[in-house]
């Protein structure tokens, strides 16, 4: 066995002493403080440092699935859906063979659905909700009453405001958004309904209010630091999520439907990404078990807050503005493939040796997602005055692969993913950083609600593998005082 490092263990609970939680603190006084109890001190998880846990080499002696990954990287069976198809290489007999990526939403090309709807220069995000969801495209009359349905639910419950957001006061806004959708439970006269009816009701509802709530949560951070009053948006009907999440961060400045379109293709793209993906597959779980609505969200919003799942557009990002800031000349392919070494080798940015936006656990030659935001990004791009950096960001994603074959000797194909593009489109957007995630999770609860549904109402059991104990035996109880 391996011990885990000393000041490894649990969190200390100690008061906050950071004068822009002053009034949080004492409203809502962390657990020791609420108890009358001095500060924890480290002395209390002195042994923690001690215990076990299960080293790599068992995972293979016991051939354990680790990461539900078969050995050749593709992923574990788990469960059969209609719902869409995330598609990036060919098993053969001579095994994964890479192949262009493709994402198809209820039969239908995301790419094909993108199109259609900005060649008639009107929103498609609720109608890709929509077919998400009932499994069809909506005819134009289904769609008009569906946005209605969601305009309908925009607004939030009476005496919900007066809750949040100091409740839920926090600098993560993903923390925020779970703690606001698990709020949301004790308005519901009927929260563990789960009839289709209820259902989907629920998630009309999120999918109004989630844009909203998510700008109030971020409002209140920017007042509390700058010590503003906090301004509560006003609901706009008739406005599409798109509109509405610019609307809500932007107020008064406005923006233009050209960023209006682009935002909205964005939402369209993480839309929905198979049942395997992490925050999906929680929602699976959680759906399986019975429970309702609102913990199974906001379940996946915490799953999808990782860094490794939701939370690496951001870093991506960063990365990106790294690279610009070290690279004298953007335009010179051998200045950012040795900047690029440097990020490998664990010499520059944040020493972690990757590459953020390069690789995926299914597209091998391609992210479709990538390519589609390419395009239409560059139009925006050239409004911008950002091309310059748009060509920045297509040059590490040429370079970044043959870089990692010559400092990591990676032999298989790699493929830009989405991440690569996310924090440049928004930025170009205006919109902060803080809300790349919560914007991610507002777009993907169409698909979250699709396959919390097929859970429900399919295969009906619970999510239960197994874990298979290697733990060794005690030498026998111990009495108290003897330890």
């Amino acid at each position: 066995m391996i011990r885990i490092p000393k000041g490894a263990g649990w969190p200390i609970l100690t008061p906050r002493d950071t004068p822009a939680f002053d009034h949080v603190a004492d409203a809502y006084p962390m657990p020791s403080v609420a108890l009358g109890l001095p500060p924890v001190s480290d002395g209390l998880y002195h042994g923690y440092e001690d215990v076990d846990v299960v080293p790599a080499e068992l995972y293979e002696k016991y051939d354990v699935k680790r990461g539900l990954r078969n050995a050749d990287g593709s992923g574990v069976l788990v469960g059969l859906t209609t719902i869409s198809n995330v598609h990036g290489y060919n098993r053969t007999e001579h095994g994964i063979e890479p192949d262009d990526g493709q994402l198809i939403y209820r039969g239908y090309g995301v790419d094909q659905l993108i199109n259609a709807a900005q060649a008639d220069d009107r929103f498609g995000y609720e109608e890709v909700a929509y077919l998400l969801i009932s499994g069809r495209l909506p005819t134009r009359d289904e769609l008009d009453d569906f946005r209605a349905r969601i305009d309908a639910r925009k607004q939030l419950p009476e005496g919900y405001l007066g809750i949040f957001p100091r409740a839920t006061y926090s600098h993560s806004i993903m923390n925020v958004l779970q703690r606001a959708t698990l709020l949301l439970y004790a308005f519901d006269p009927t929260p563990d309904d789960t009839s289709p009816t209820h259902e989907i009701d629920v998630a009309l509802s999120l999918l109004g209010r989630w844009p909203r709530t998510a700008a109030v949560a971020h409002a209140a951070h920017v007042a509390e630091q700058n010590d503003t009053k906090l301004m509560v948006p006003p609901v706009r009907e008739g406005y599409s999520m798109a509109e509405t999440v610019l609307d809500v961060l932007r107020s008064d400045e406005g923006f233009s439907h050209e960023e209006a379109m682009l935002l909205d293709v964005m939402l369209v793209l993480h839309a929905e990404h198979g049942g395997g993906n992490n925050s999906t597959f929680t929602t699976r779980v959680l759906s399986s078990s019975g429970t309702d609505a609102y913990s199974a969200y906001a379940a996946a919003i915490g799953s999808l807050k990782g860094p490794k799942h939701g939370g690496a557009n951001y870093k991506a990002n960063d990365m990106i503005e790294d690279v610009a800031a070290h690279v004298r000349d953007w335009s010179n392919d051998d200045e950012v493939a040795d900047y690029l070494g440097k990020i490998l080798r664990k010499e520059a940015f944040d020493k972690a040796g990757l590459l953020y936006g390069l690789g995926h656990a299914v597209y091998t030659k391609t992210d479709p997602r990538a390519e589609i935001i390419r395009s239409y990004a560059r139009k925006l791009a050239e409004q911008k005055g950002q091309v310059e950096k748009l060509d920045l960001i297509a040059s590490i994603e040429r370079l970044g692969p043959q870089v990692m074959r010559d400092v990591r000797g990676i032999t298989k194909s790699i493929s830009t993913n989405i991440d690569m593009y996310t924090g440049f489109v928004y930025s170009m957007l205006g919109i902060p950083q803080d809300l790349y995630t919560p914007i991610f999770a507002m777009a993907r609860l169409a698909g979250w609600t699709a396959h919390r549904m097929e859970e429900l109402y399919g295969a009906g059991r619970i999510i239960r593998p197994a874990y298979n104990s290697v733990m060794p035996n005690s030498e026998g109880y111990v009495p108290l005082d003897e330890r």
